[in-house]
């Protein structure tokens, strides 16, 4: 049951933002009076290959433009008349073009048109993260309740801050919520400091003047963070912690012989628990194979003991930590946390601030995979990732926080200038209304081709190679 609730909230989800997305495209496509011959949720096609497995579960055509939906469901698209794309070609717009295609349009409104997609999604990700404030408000944590210190990460001790400092003043000013330890007022201001008491001694950490600068290279967000008792919120299923029995509420209590009581204690301890041995992949194993060598013993896996307290009961788990020390669950902490309420308009600009943020965050991890600082292989998921974040249980607002995210990533991706995708027709447009000129319909195909391959590749890696990579070694 708990996977047909998973994969519903997923299709629902994916139906939502992929219907928007496209009716963007549509609503600007019908604005400058271009006809669109198709607005598909999912696709009718073996995506991107047109004529192959062509069906549509249900279709309806209405004046100019068939509407249906596709049986692929991972994606959608419009057919916008006369444009390249996954549903035609060059040769296909061999006669000159008509008034009402998209190629007889000026630049600016064809780039609109490929804008309007993504527009939409930057504008739901907005009023979902506004509505999810207005009705529930905004947490935030005390600075009262960070009662048991913060601990630091590597660029925190080098700055001076120990494990278990209680922050006490910023700036000489005592403060009320936690998150203005990393105010921009602190962090790109000059002459600025923490006040800590440690051990019942006040110690002054002074910021140096270009930590903004350090924070960037260092790729961190928070450098001190509160100690945080916790315990069990939500076990990813199929995760090690999942095959080892852990359930929500439990309060873990020691990993090996290390006792817990904070979660960065956990972190900590998990690491240093990690599984290293690397398993040849399965294609190393297939040439091997090939050529008649047979694969080398592999060291048997770590276990390590998880010592956990359910309902006042110690129970010890086995438990397989993965490469990167994590074992799959999701905490819940044990401070407490305030809330703040705010009018329908006052939640603007904190859904803004909040879906953005999302944004900030893809491109943080993009530029760590580019630097060779995270695996691409672990840091893309599927369908099945996705739908294991929405969870087994129907909760509304973690579905729409969730779907939130999700249209802010959307959005992010389809900017990535990779022919076929949003982004790459709006490289081409730029560089038309730039130098005067298009680029021709041959090398327009061509790319098309180009951007069809990649994403092609990267579908079967994340649909198949990656997953089976992922069961392989687990």
């Amino acid at each position: 049951m708990e996977g047909l609730i998973m994969a519903g909230q997923m299709l629902l989800g994916l139906s939502i933002l992929v219907g928007l997305h496209e009716f963007g495209h549509f609503a600007a496509a019908k604005y400058f009076k271009i006809r669109v011959d198709k607005f598909y949720i999912f696709f009718d096609f073996l995506f991107p290959l047109p004529g192959v497995m062509n069906f549509a579960l249900f279709k309806k055509k209405i004046g100019e433009t068939e509407y249906g939906l596709g049986w692929f469901p991972l994606g959608g698209y419009v057919a916008i008349h006369g444009m390249i794309d996954e549903t035609q070609d060059a040769d296909s717009l061999a006669a000159e073009p008509q008034a009402n295609e998209f190629r007889a349009k000026p630049a600016w409104q064809r780039l609109i048109v490929m804008l309007g997609g993504i527009i939409m999604n930057v504008i739901t990700g907005i009023v979902i993260f506004s509505l999810l404030t207005f009705k529930y408000g905004e947490s935030y944590l005390p600075a009262s309740e960070a009662r048991f210190g913060v601990v630091p990460s590597k660029l925190g001790k080098e700055i001076g801050f120990q494990q278990g400092d209680k922050i006490v003043k910023v700036n000489g000013r005592p403060f009320d919520d936690f998150s203005e330890v990393y105010s921009p007022e602190v962090i790109l201001g000059s002459n600025a400091y923490y006040t800590v008491d440690r051990s019942g001694q006040l110690v002054d950490i002074p910021v140096p003047n270009n930590f903004m600068d350090r924070l960037a290279d260092e790729g961190e967000q928070r450098f001190v963070q509160p100690l945080d008792p916790f315990r069990v919120d939500q076990v990813i299923p199929g995760s090690p912690a999942a095959k080892a029995g852990l359930q929500p509420e439990d309060q873990i209590l020691k990993v090996g012989n290390t006792p817990i009581q904070f979660f960065p204690q956990l972190q900590e301890a998990l690491l240093k628990n990690a599984n290293t041995v690397e398993k040849p992949s399965l294609l190393v194993l297939f040439i091997n194979w090939l050529r008649g060598v047979k694969p080398a013993p592999q060291p048997a896996e770590k276990i390590t003991p998880l010592l956990v307290n359910r309902g006042g009961q110690n129970i010890t788990l086995q438990v397989r930590v993965d490469e990167q020390g994590k074992i799959g669950f999701a905490p819940k902490s044990l401070l407490k946390f305030s809330n703040r309420e705010y009018g329908l308009l006052q939640s603007v600009p904190v859904g803004a601030k909040q879906a953005f943020g999302v944004i900030t965050t893809q491109a943080k991890a993009f530029a760590k995979i580019f630097r060779g600082e995270a695996s691409f292989r672990k840091s893309v998921g599927g369908p099945i990732e996705i739908a294991q974040q929405y969870g087994g249980k129907w909760d509304w607002f973690r579905f729409w926080t969730l779907t939130g995210m999700l249209s802010m990533v959307l959005a992010f991706m389809n900017l990535l200038p990779i022919p076929a995708l949003d982004g790459g027709h709006v490289v081409f447009l730029l560089y038309e209304m730039i130098a005067g000129r298009k680029p021709s319909d041959k090398f327009l195909e061509n790319a098309q081709k180009v951007g069809m391959m990649l994403i092609l590749g990267l579908m079967a890696f994340v649909l198949i190679i990656n997953p089976l990579l992922k069961a392989f070694s687990s």
